[in-house]
């Protein structure tokens, strides 16, 4: 038997197979889509502005594709590291280089959500402290020339073998780091009219 709130109808407008992952562990009846459109925001915003900024202009452009007794969910995240947004690496030397910037401190993963449902949009954002131990340049290249995360902000997958290896402390949620806040996500479902 189902739980009322993972009876809703949802379209994902991302095509990230692990935020689908998370859907279907929370038990929800979903379909995907893509927000095509170039990720830019103005540039005095900074860390959690950005990611709901994002979030909001991806549901926003994909607001005609939800059906009328849909919910939509979009989401971005970021990677604020000393005061510096973190995008998807372009290649191995940008990568290699977020890597090195994230060695050995902390920095902090914004996911901003927007929801669209029948009665309106709804955005946050959660955030999550994030410790990265010092690596070293032969556990970098091995990283990225065997889990090529250029799809990642940040250039990382906590999922992946660098969380196991590398970090040491997170504060908040490990769902956030990796692009969806579920726990958020099942509170705004839970409070739906």
């Amino acid at each position: 038997m189902a739980l009322k709130w993972q009876e809703s109808p949802i379209l994902l407008g991302s095509q990230s197979p692990r935020r689908a992952q998370l859907l279907k562990d929370l038990g929800l009846n979903f379909r995907q889509c893509k927000a095509d459109l170039d990720e830019v925001y103005p540039a005095e915003l900074k860390a959690g502005a950005i990611a709901e900024f994002l979030a909001e202009a991806k549901a926003d452009f994909l607001s005609a594709e939800r059906q009328a007794h849909e919910i939509l969910i979009c989401s971005d995240t970021v990677v604020w590291n000393k005061g510096k947004s973190l995008e998807k690496a372009a290649n191995r030397e940008e990568a290699l280089a977020m890597l090195a910037a994230l060695s050995g401190g902390e920095h902090e993963v914004i996911t901003g959500v927007c929801c669209i449902a029948p009665e309106g949009k709804t955005v946050f954002s959660d955030v999550c402290k994030v410790r990265f131990r010092a690596m070293d340049q032969a556990e970098m290249e091995y990283y990225v020339d065997t889990y090529k995360p250029y799809d990642k902000a940040g250039a990382y997958g906590i999922q992946e073998w660098i969380g196991l290896a590398a970090i040491e402390a997170i504060e908040g949620s490990f769902f956030t780091v990796m692009g969806l806040p579920s726990h958020r996500i099942v509170n705004y479902l839970k409070a739906r009219p």
